[in-house]
């Protein structure tokens, strides 16, 4: 394991030879006037039917989108990134005035003979968006080997990459930089989004991709939909409940993000536990998700039943959550997107933790700042010309107006997420554990109490917490009543028969139970729902209830592992 301290002693030394652009003010204007969209021209129509509807709704100039005859595979070799991607782009961009390059003469070293460099004095756009047909990665070239190359650690003297961090990386490489290993971020932690520009170093670049071209395209309807309407339901973060050592890094990130979360006022679900939520769980409405350490989409992210609110922003953290994303089945990032994310990252070959994106950092920019979803996803990362991809609008910008604003335009539009921007207004006015009696006054004052969902659960839940299990279960059956979304109904049936059964009414608890089996008898995890039925029935004295919950627990129970002796002895009499 390589820690992020050493990762950043190796980076300063292994670029500390990189000279420095000349200042030039960038000239920009409306936000599609900092794109440049590139598609594959050599794939057929759907990279160009992807580029030009962008194009189209974010007001990309015509003379800004480019296309070059790349292979149709995700994975190209460095010869071919170089000859048939990296090269004609800088080529293009130059002749449309969109970047300008000149020669620099690097004088010479104790070891090192001087050279030219190219060096980037002046540029029209900030961000690359790589559009479907655009290969994914960059795949190791053994034959390429540097001088400096021995300076980093053997892990990371390798020269695999994503093509979104080599681009990223695009103005060092101009300049020379070596392709092995990563190249340290100066952008990383950076809370001025305009400072992140080629100027200083660095283009923004993400894809618009995924399992098929109409989830690619439809990255910018999702990102359009939630900048007008705003980024709504409720948070979720997965930790592994570390304690120490080097992977804690990871958890901390992810309960930093999930700060963030809560302090901007959004319903925050946090996971201690070491396993990733189990098949059956319900998580309903995602708006942010965040955690790790699964090697593919898993429990209730592989189940149909999964709720992302329009413009989700999703990630999971894991070494090869985008060795492919061209799969709705394969890992993590094509799943996420083919369930409607709209918004990710993750990892085309091995980064090790410290390289990959600081999702703490990138919340923060995100929601807390502002930040376009290109600017905080290159705000978090340690690292480029390395294995991260970003998948989305870079232009996204969920959170560019105040809480207030976006409030009133449901209000003036009659939207029926008002719910949930009055609640994130009390949430962030209350602030994090208010007192339960005041949280309580306030949600009860709020108009539309009596006629949302989402309102109902969030005055259960706080009845729980203040100790009335009768007006707790009260406002579950009323939030029951006021037709829920299909994984939030889930949620409070099972979390309704929970309490009824934990507080004596074990009938009524059967009476829920039942309601929620008829209407999910082929649901992922009903082995734990029937297990917990079970001993309720028993209490209600609900024979045949009971008979019927054990016999499904017989038949979706996994039979007890046999013996080893047992199998040898089974052989033996076989023969």
């Amino acid at each position: 394991m390589i820690t992020i301290r050493r990762l950043f002693d190796v980076l300063r030394a292994w670029l500390a030879w990189v000279p420095a652009a000349t200042a030039v003010v960038l000239v920009g204007g409306a936000p599609g006037e900092e794109v440049a969209v590139i598609y594959n021209s050599s794939g057929g129509p759907d990279s160009i039917f992807v580029a030009e509807h962008y194009a189209r709704l974010r007001a990309v100039p015509k003379d800004h989108l480019i296309g070059l005859r790349l292979p149709k595979q995700e994975t190209m070799t460095r010869a071919e990134f170089e000859e048939d991607l990296m090269t004609p782009l800088v080529a293009a961009l130059k002749e449309r005035g969109l970047l300008a390059v000149h020669g620099t003469v690097v004088p010479a070293r104790p070891g090192e003979p001087g050279r030219v460099v190219d060096v980037v004095t002046g540029a029209r756009i900030r961000y690359l968006v790589l559009c479907y047909g655009v290969p994914l990665r960059i795949a190791r070239d053994t034959n390429r080997v540097e001088a400096a190359q021995g300076q980093l650690p053997e892990a990371l003297q390798r020269n695999e990459a994503a093509v979104d961090s080599e681009l990223a990386f695009l103005v060092p490489l101009l300049q020379g930089a070596p392709i092995s290993g990563p190249g340290r971020n100066p952008f990383q932690g950076e809370t001025d989004p305009a400072a992140i520009n080629p100027i200083k170093g660095l283009f923004m670049v993400a894809r618009l991709d995924g399992p098929t071209p109409d989830i690619a395209r439809a990255l910018v309807d999702k990102a359009i939909e939630a900048e007008q309407r705003g980024l709504w339901g409720r948070a979720w973060f997965d930790l592994r409940g570390l304690k120490s050592g080097a992977y804690k890094m990871g958890d901390d990130w992810i309960r930093a993000a999930a700060g963030v979360a809560e302090r901007a006022g959004f319903e925050t679900v946090v996971d201690e536990q070491g396993s990733v939520f189990p098949d059956g769980f319900p998580m309903p409405q995602i708006g942010l998700y965040a955690g790790w350490y699964a090697g593919a989409a898993s429990g209730p992210f592989a189940a149909p039943e999964i709720e992302f609110m329009p413009g989700a922003v999703a990630y999971h953290l894991h070494s090869f959550s985008a060795s492919t994303i061209r799969s709705a089945k394969a890992h993590w990032v094509g799943p996420l997107l083919a369930k409607g994310v709209a918004a990710t990252m993750g990892c085309v070959f091995e980064p090790y933790l410290g390289a990959t994106p600081d999702v703490g950092v990138f919340f923060d920019r995100l929601v807390r700042g502002g930040f376009t979803f290109g600017e905080a996803a290159y705000a978090a990362q340690p690292v480029l010309s390395w294995q991260t991809t970003v998948v989305g609008d870079p232009l996204y910008r969920p959170f560019g107006v105040s809480l207030a604003e976006r409030r009133q335009r449901l209000e003036t539009a009659g939207d029926p997420d008002l719910p949930w921007a009055l609640l994130q207004e009390l949430n962030v006015e209350l602030g994090v554990n208010p007192p339960v009696t005041e949280a309580l006054a306030r949600l009860g004052a709020l108009s539309g109490l009596n006629a949302s969902a989402v309102l109902q659960q969030r005055l259960a839940e706080l009845q729980v917490i203040a100790g009335h299990p009768a007006e707790a279960a009260y406002a579950y059956r009323r939030a029951i009543d006021l037709k829920p979304s299909p994984e939030q109904r889930v949620h409070l049936q099972l979390a309704l028969a929970r309490l009824l059964a934990t507080t004596d009414r074990p009938g009524e608890a059967v009476a829920v139970y039942e309601d929620f089996l008829r209407g999910h008898a082929d649901r992922a995890g009903l082995l734990a729902v029937y297990r917990e039925a079970l001993p309720v029935a028993e209490k209600a004295g609900q024979r045949k209830v009971a008979n019927r919950y054990q016999k499904a627990i017989d038949r979706l129970a996994p039979p007890p592992a046999e013996p080893k002796d047992a199998k040898a002895n089974a052989k033996a009499k076989k023969r």
